[in-house]
């Protein structure tokens, strides 16, 4: 199995909460709080390697922040050492994609350009303007030019129907998993040019201890 540590970002009520727990515990909690701080949840997916057509299974570890501004300082200590971020906006609230966009921007400025941290912008929501196309405030080209732009996976997706939530993990995953055989297959290549001896890591610290994920 291969673990890899995910976070979710975004302002507070764009429905984070909401797409972990749906991908998580299949749930949907229509009155649920607000997070505070963060919250851990981790879950397993299978993915079948395309070259040998193995079965292979890949553990996310998942921190989910709180959007409110008060917790917004504390967002660095959890996507530090991230594998891949989801950044979440609503898109029947017109301003939401702007303050996702300074999440990206500061999760990049961050982790810094040579970073290969998979990041997925994700407009939630759908469920909306599938019963009243009135609603939808952000256009879906919106999302998707800035997720072209800078080099993002971009859904559209009901955490409340549970539409596309499946996508967003999957696509992550496989994502991962690509990265994780060039780093394999970079290893074994300089293990093979220093006569057996390489301190490449292939993966990034990985736990549930807050504290200790940005050390």
């Amino acid at each position: 199995m291969i673990q890899f540590k995910l976070v979710l970002l975004g302002d507070s009520s764009v429905g984070k909460s909401s797409i972990v727990t749906r991908f998580v515990k299949d749930q949907f909690d229509i009155n649920k709080e607000s997070t505070i701080g963060a919250a851990f949840l981790s879950q397993t997916i299978k993915l079948l390697d395309s070259e040998t057509n193995d079965e292979v299974a890949v553990k996310f570890e998942i921190w989910d922040t709180a959007g409110q501004e008060r917790y917004k300082s504390l967002a660095p200590m959890y996507y530090r050492n991230s594998n891949a971020a989801i950044v979440v906006y609503d898109i029947t609230d017109a301003n939401s994609l702007s303050k996702a966009v300074k999440w990206v921007n500061e999760l990049k400025e961050k982790l810094g350009d040579d970073n290969d941290c998979v990041i997925s912008l994700i407009g939630n929501k759908l469920d909306l303007i599938n019963e009243d196309e009135t609603k939808r405030a952000i256009s879906r080209r919106e999302g998707e030019e800035f997720a072209i732009e800078n080099g993002l996976y971009f859904h559209e997706v009901s955490a409340k129907e549970n539409i596309g939530i499946k996508d967003i993990f999957q696509e992550i995953g496989e994502s991962l998993y690509n990265q994780h055989k060039e780093k394999k297959l970079k290893n074994a290549t300089t293990i093979s040019r220093n006569g057996g001896n390489s301190n490449v890591e292939l993966n990034r610290p990985s736990t549930n201890d807050a504290t200790s994920c940005c050390s």
